[in-house]
C-alpha cells in the first residue's frame, strides 16, 4: 500500500512517498483510510522534535477517518462502519490500524474529512474548557489562535456547553471571517488585544498560542477567571509571575489532553460520547483548511509552520 514515510530527520520536505506492507495485527481495527488529520506533532517529528519518537522509518498520522474493512470480535464494529480513530502512528497511508477504544463511529453527517478532524481538536477543546476549566453557563470566553483547528473547536465547544459569549483573538481580518463562521461573537485583533475586550472581563481564555500575548491574556481575567495553557504555536513558552496570579485569584491552568486522556481507558470515547449530541446537531463541525493528495504530504505538514492556517489540515490517501 502506498505510504508516506519518516526517514530522515531535516524535515517536512524529506518525507517520502513509498509502497510499504498492509499492518496487521490482532485485537486491532483494520480501517481503510479516506482522511487523516495534519498535526503540529505530525511536523515536529519530520525533525525528532516530538516527545514520541518512533525508530526510522515510519508513517506518521495520528488521526483518521475512512471504513472499517475488519474488526475484532466483541469490538462493536464490522466491516462498512465508517468511523473516525486515533491510531497513534501511521495514518498517512491507505490502510491503518486502531485499537477498538480509541475508534469511534461518525455521524451519518460527517463527511471522513470531518470525522478526521474531529477527535484531537474538540477532545482537546473539551478537555481544556469542560474538564479542566470548569465552564460555567453564561461565562466569558476569549479564544487565541481563533481561526486554527484547536482555535475553531474551542469556538464551537465553549458556544455547545454553555458560555455566554465568545470572543476570538485574530491576526487577519480573513481570519476574522474564519472565527465567526465558527461561532465567534464578536472578533478583536491580536494587536492590542487588551483594549478592545478591557481589563478583567473574561472568565476563561483559551491559548493554544503562548508567546507574549500570554500576561496581556492574564490582565483580561476577571476574579476566579483561568486561563487554559494548551500550547505554544508562537514558539515562546511565556513566563508568569505569581503575584498576578495571587493579587487577582486567577489561576493559570496546565491542558494536557494527549497524555491524561491516551492513558486513561475509555476516557476519550467518554468526550466524544459527551459531545455526540453536538455532532449531530450541527453544533460541533470541524473547520477544513485544505485537503491535500499524498503526493503532497510534504506541503500538507510544512504549511503548519507558515501560521496561514485557517481550521485543519488534511491529507487524503
Amino acid at each position: 500500500m502506498r505510504a508516506v514515510q519518516i526517514t530522515t530527520l531535516d524535515g517536512p520536505e524529506h518525507v517520502e512517498i513509498g509502497d510499504i506492507p498492509e499492518p496487521a495485527a490482532e485485537g486491532k481495527v483494520l480501517i481503510a483510510v479516506e482522511a487523516a488529520g495534519v498535526a503540529f506533532p505530525d511536523l515536529l517529528q519530520t525533525r525528532g522534535l516530538y516527545q514520541i519518537k518512533p525508530e526510522l522509518p515510519f508513517v506518521p498520522g495520528a488521526e483518521v477517518a475512512g471504513t472499517v474493512v475488519s474488526a475484532p470480535e466483541g469490538s462493536g464494529f464490522v466491516a462498512g462502519d465508517r468511523v473516525g480513530a486515533l491510531c497513534g502512528i501511521g495514518g498517512f497511508a491507505e490502510k491503518v490500524l486502531a485499537d477498538p477504544d480509541l475508534t469511534f463511529r461518525l455521524p451519518d453527517s460527517y463527511e471522513a474529512v470531518e470525522g478526521a478532524a474531529f477527535a484531537f481538536n474538540y477532545c482537546t477543546a473539551y478537555f481544556a474548557l469542560v474538564e479542566r476549566g470548569r465552564l460555567a453557563e453564561g461565562e466569558t470566553v476569549l479564544v487565541q489562535g481563533a481561526a486554527g483547528g484547536v482555535g475553531t473547536a474551542a469556538i464551537q465547544v465553549a458556544k455547545a456547553f454553555g458560555a455566554g459569549k465568545v470572543i476570538a483573538v485574530v491576526s487577519t481580518e480573513e481570519k476574522a471571517a474564519v472565527a465567526r463562521a465558527a461561532g465567534a461573537d464578536e472578533t478583536v485583533p491580536a494587536d492590542g488585544f487588551l483594549d478592545a475586550v478591557g481589563k478583567g472581563s473574561i472568565d476563561i481564555v483559551v491559548d493554544p498560542v503562548g508567546g507574549d500575548r500570554f500576561t496581556d491574556s492574564l490582565r483580561t481575567l476577571r476574579e476566579d477567571g483561568r486561563i487554559l495553557v494548551i500550547g505554544f504555536t508562537a514558539g515562546d513558552i511565556p513566563t508568569v509571575k505569581v503575584n498576578r496570579l495571587l493579587l487577582n485569584n486567577i489561576s493559570a491552568v496546565g491542558v494536557g489532553w494527549g497524555a491524561y486522556a491516551l492513558s486513561r481507558p475509555g476516557h476519550v470515547l467518554s468526550e466524544i460520547e459527551a459531545m455526540r449530541p453536538h455532532m449531530e446537531s450541527g453544533a460541533l463541525r470541524p473547520v477544513i483548511h485544505e485537503t491535500y493528495p499524498l503526493e503532497r504530504a510534504a506541503e500538507a505538514l510544512g504549511v503548519l509552520e507558515t501560521r496561514t492556517v485557517r481550521g485543519k489540515v488534511l491529507i487524503a490517501p
